[in-house]
């Protein structure tokens, strides 16, 4: 009997790997012969960089960049076997970075995550993976280029800072600095939005206001990357009209039309690295996860991701989730055929949080114990 175990982290408490041997501890408490696969997984969000390098080997560099107001921050990013890097944007112009009060798009810049392309570039990266989730900012990727040595110029031809505020007073734009190490690489953007840049479903109207934007900024900024558009277009001779272009705040249409990156969807890309489907084979169970199931969970997340290939497989899929609300359901049609909360009482969500391992744990002792009484799989 092998099991196979593939959660995501849940936010804040229990990384991947620690959820997979969790698992495995529980698991051969009620099955003492079991054999079982442990992965690493995310999708192409929050501990993606942790999840491939523990996959593939490699090793986690820490570098010093600009947070998001251009305050120094450690960040840490993945150095691959065969000269490949693993960024998350996150580490370094993330939304978790900022204090509430500090949210603003006007002001925040992705200058950060351009410094850790150029670091992982100046290390021997040849082929640089970006997962551009949980942005701060709404600045079309000027900061982020900046850093990589494209200038943005105003009427005057002074140079901008390249926050949000300045999208509508870029005039014309400067790429002969452009860091040669640029051209000797290939890039990947890790997306799972279809959003364009501009209108109503585009960077701006859509994640601005989760970024802290106010009605009147929302305008402005608007405004401000439909001038920027016009300038992109006008300089590089290319449309800003594609899906996922107005992917953490412009960023996805900056690092397709400056550095040339290809576009995947995050957990797609993760599930095939790490192996999973490779791992399912024979597998006689998997279990998956995260912190909170929802609607949103059968949208390009861990648990949809992982479950649709059990299905695919014909391999029974679990998952455990930190908490639930009805639109999780959604689940089931994709290939889950349990759900399993580790929260059970009516505790404060504080408390939930400071007992995550021992909620974790006596989920898992559920699941094993349930199975130890059913008839599907064998007692040993």
């Amino acid at each position: 009997m092998r099991f196979v175990f593939a959660s995501d982290s849940l936010k804040g408490t229990i990384s991947s790997a620690r959820a997979a041997a969790i698992l495995e501890e529980e698991a051969a408490r009620a099955f003492p012969n079991v054999a079982c696969t442990r992965l690493a997984v995310a999708d192409g969000g929050e501990g993606t960089v942790d999840a491939v390098v523990a996959s593939l080997g490699g090793a986690l560099i820490e570098a010093t960049v600009s947070d998001p107001l251009g305050r120094p921050v450690e960040a840490t990013y993945g150095m691959l076997p065969g000269n490949r890097a693993i960024i998350e944007m996150a580490a370094a112009s993330g939304l978790p970075l900022l204090t509430h009060a500090e949210r603003n798009p006007l002001l925040t810049s992705t200058y950060g995550t351009g410094q850790l392309v150029l670091h992982a570039l100046s290390n021997g990266a040849t082929e640089v993976t970006i997962a551009i989730g949980g942005s701060a900012t709404n600045d079309g990727g000027m900061g982020a280029m900046r850093a990589l040595g494209v200038r943005f110029l105003d009427s005057a031809k002074g140079e901008l800072e390249g926050t949000g505020a300045d999208l509508a007073r870029v005039s014309s734009i400067d790429t002969s600095g452009l860091d040669p190490l640029v051209s000797h690489a290939r890039f990947r953007l890790l997306c799972d939005v279809d959003n364009p840049l501009l209108g109503p479903r585009g960077a701006t109207r859509v994640f601005a206001p989760q970024k802290g934007a106010n009605p009147q900024q929302i305008e402005e900024l608007e405004h401000g990357m439909a001038s920027f558009a016009r300038v992109l277009e006008r300089t590089l001779g290319h449309s800003v009209d594609q899906p996922g272009d107005g992917a953490a705040g412009g960023l996805g249409a900056a690092i397709r039309l400056f550095l040339g990156a290809t576009s995947v969807p995050g957990i797609d890309w993760v599930l095939d690295v790490v192996g999973l489907d490779q791992a399912l084979l024979g597998a006689d169970l998997c279990i998956t996860g995260e912190g909170h199931a929802d609607a949103q969970s059968a949208h390009g997340k861990v648990v949809s991701g992982v479950a649709s290939r059990c299905k695919r497989l014909g391999v029974p899929c679990i998952a455990i989730v930190g908490g639930m609300d009805p639109g999780a359901l959604d689940l089931m049609d994709l290939g889950v055929d349990a759900l399993v909360p580790t929260v059970i009482d009516c505790g404060d969500v504080a408390d939930a949080l400071a007992h995550a391992e021992r909620n974790y744990h006596l989920a898992a002792a559920r699941v094993f114990s349930l199975m130890a009484l059913g008839k599907g799989l064998p007692v040993t």
